[in-house]
């Protein structure tokens, strides 16, 4: 089912269209389709929440749209660039300078300060030292951490370590953030915070959102919800069968 936003159509072409999507699973002699045929576009500067359940498939289409993992048929494009179709090194560096992530469980690296974990991308892009420090130093003060830029991770409480990945995933200005259950470890008034922070960071800084959840509290951040059920998605989230 293509799914299409008008006001997408007037921002002209898409920052992100998939196309024929499709993947499955195999279990012995068993397939298991996860997604079926999906079509999708994303405006840039959109903020797009894809709400599903467990196993629905929503991991797996963010997968698939990093290029994390490739599509058993269709194509995701990001920017013009066929990210599906990219051989391994072209993709890694795509990903490094177009996408950034949002884990659920951080993924910081824990033998790399707060300011280190933030100034990895731009040294994996090339920037200077310099250049690099200023942008560190203007995220860490944005996400009131600038205190905690000599911290390790594991001296970091949930919040903290969540806020870092927030600035970390911004750090290089990508076009686009995916983000995995952002909130997903963490209580409710300390995801209600990373929420506010989310939302007015990507619109600060322009880039364009696309978080999965199982939330719809979480989802209302976002301009549009789409839902994932049965491997398709719809554009009514009151259709979801749970």
């Amino acid at each position: 089912m293509a799914v299409s936003d008008a006001s997408s159509q007037r921002r002209g072409k898409p920052v992100l269209a998939v196309r024929g999507l499709a993947k499955s699973y195999h279990d012995g002699r068993t397939e298991h389709a996860v997604l079926q045929d999906l079509e999708l576009d994303v405006a840039r500067g959109e903020c797009l929440a894809l709400l599903g359940r467990s196993g629905s498939g929503k991991s797996t289409l963010l997968n698939l749209l990093a290029g994390i993992d490739r599509p058993d048929r269709g194509e995701v494009r990001i920017l013009g660039e066929p990210v599906s179709h990219l051989n391994e090194p072209a993709l890694t560096l795509f990903r490094r300078r177009h996408i950034g992530f949002i884990y659920q469980f951080f993924n910081l690296v824990p033998t790399l300060r707060v300011a280190e974990n933030l100034a990895l991308p731009l040294e994996l892009n090339g920037v200077d030292d310099v250049r690099a420090r200023a942008r560190v130093s203007e995220l860490l003060t944005r996400v009131d951490l600038a205190d905690r830029a000599t911290a390790f991770p594991d001296q970091l409480s949930g919040g903290e370590q969540q806020r870092v990945a927030i600035a970390r995933a911004l750090v290089h200005q990508p076009a686009i953030v995916l983000a995995d259950e952002p909130t997903g470890n963490l209580d409710a008034a300390t995801g209600e915070q990373i929420l506010e922070l989310l939302t007015e960071l990507f619109r600060e800084q322009g880039q364009t959102l696309i978080l999965v959840t199982h939330s719809l509290a979480v989802s209302r951040i976002a301009n549009r919800v789409l839902s994932i059920d049965g491997g398709r998605i719809t554009e009514d989230a009151a259709q979801l069968s749970w």
